[in-house]
């Protein structure tokens, strides 16, 4: 495997009337840039990749974000938590429960989705 650690940012961009909303206005582009800081700053440039994804389907839950090979989900990041993302889920294999998508998480998701359909 040529990376230990990828990250997945969705850089997602859809029209400002989308009830989806996307990740783009809410930052992620700026949130990838803070990874690609952080793994420089850190001399893993080769080793930990972060990178730009399409949509991952969860733009309802704020900014996504998903690191391989655990498969870990992160969902309503913001660019003040990507420090500790990198310090504890890249660093050290951590995971930090407050960001992490579960069953809540999707369920909500689909509560939304369920919602914005009725309006349509």
């Amino acid at each position: 495997m040529k990376y230990s650690k990828h990250i997945f940012i969705c850089t997602n961009e859809r029209e400002e009337c989308s009830i989806k909303g996307d990740c783009a206005r809410l930052g992620s582009k700026e949130i990838r840039m803070k990874f690609v800081q952080l793994i420089s700053e850190h001399g893993l440039k080769g080793k930990v990749r972060a990178n730009k994804s399409g949509c991952l389907d969860a733009c309802e839950m704020g900014a996504a974000l998903v690191i391989y090979p655990k498969g870990i989900w992160y969902t309503k990041v913001t660019k003040s938590d990507v420090n500790e993302i990198f310090n504890k889920s890249i660093l050290k294999d951590e995971v930090i429960e407050r960001l992490k998508a579960n069953k809540d998480t999707w369920g909500k998701m689909i509560e939304i989705r369920r919602k914005n359909q009725v309006k349509v």
